[in-house]
């Protein structure tokens, strides 16, 4: 079966959590990206900001998004995927987890995301449509 590594997106930038969301506003336009992964200092993956984090979190709270950072927007661990593991656990993953994007780690480096239009290539129908299903409910 078709794996992490042979359907993610490589080269995967990274916000740090200590800039601004302004910054990561204007890194998602640079790259034509919606997300990027919330990196620490200590190189640790740390979350996952998205445009829709910054328009509701940030703007549509009345935060100032040239002072409020990254990592205060960072929730949890990070749901990942190992980049050996099949389009199963994906799916598996992003269903459980209800996420649409999901980093990939190789040991301890992140080497890409996958996203869920990724998995829905690599998937049969029926399980895509599980999956979109899923995703879709709140």
């Amino acid at each position: 079966m078709t794996t992490a590594r042979e359907i993610m997106t490589p080269g995967t930038e990274c916000i740090g959590a200590d800039e601004t969301v302004l910054v990561a506003a204007r890194k998602m336009t640079e790259l034509g990206v919606g997300a990027l992964p919330i990196c620490g200092t200590d190189n640790k993956l740390k979350g996952m900001l998205t445009d829709r984090d910054i328009v509701v979190k940030v703007l549509g709270a009345g935060k100032d998004p040239a002072q409020t950072t990254a990592g205060e927007l960072a929730q949890g661990e990070a749901v990942t995927i190992g980049a050996d593991d099949d389009a199963g656990e994906i799916l598996r993953t992003m269903t459980s987890h209800k996420v649409r994007r999901l980093p990939v780690i190789d040991g301890h480096d992140l080497v890409g995301i996958v996203a869920q239009a990724d998995v829905a290539r690599a998937l049969p129908d029926p399980q895509v449509g599980d999956l979109l299903e899923a995703l879709s409910t709140d």
